[in-house]
């Protein structure tokens, strides 16, 4: 009787444990390397696997892995896009994604982020003979397409976090 009455009890609370791992995954996105998406979608797969997949589960797993992977994309098309517009060459960017991610793996996430703007500038700077103007400009629609990238991925789990939402307890 007491094994079954705790039993029910972690049923009930189950979906909100792993809300609380998607809320993680969201407000995590403010931690540049932090896989906040990633996070939301293993959490609604776990809650898949333990519930099971029923067709109306498919559907809303479906959806969630769908705005998961458009969330994956936004950072490498938007910061890319933006810097490319404004004139970055496809080496410079190349140069600037290899240094943020040894920066990363060598010292810590945090450097990576200083690496890829500093790199991006020196790769420019050199390339547009010794142009700091342009290469600031550049440098600047980087980051700037990081802050939309960061407003998509964002936006985009919380949309996710709303399907769980409808899917668990609705």
């Amino acid at each position: 009787m007491i094994f079954e009455a705790i039993g029910q009890a972690l049923g009930l609370a189950f979906p909100w444990f792993i809300l609380v791992g998607l809320l993680v995954g969201l407000f995590g996105l403010v931690i540049p390397i932090f896989p906040g998406n990633l996070v939301i979608w293993i959490g609604s797969l776990f809650y898949g696997l333990v519930t099971g997949f029923d067709g109306r589960a498919i559907w809303f797993f479906s959806f969630i892995s769908l705005l998961s992977v458009a969330a994956f994309s936004a950072d490498n098309l938007l910061m890319g896009a933006k810097a490319k517009q404004a004139g970055a060459a496809w080496s410079s960017l190349g140069i600037s994604l290899v240094a943020a991610i040894v920066a990363s793996i060598f010292f810590t996430p945090l450097a990576g982020l200083v690496a890829a703007p500093s790199f991006l500038f020196l790769a420019e700077y050199f390339r547009n003979q010794r142009d700091s103007k342009l290469a600031w400009e550049i440098t600047r629609e980087l980051m700037i397409g990081y802050g939309w990238a960061f407003i998509v991925r964002f936006g985009l789990g919380f949309v996710s976090i709303g399907l769980y939402l409808w899917w668990a307890f609705g």
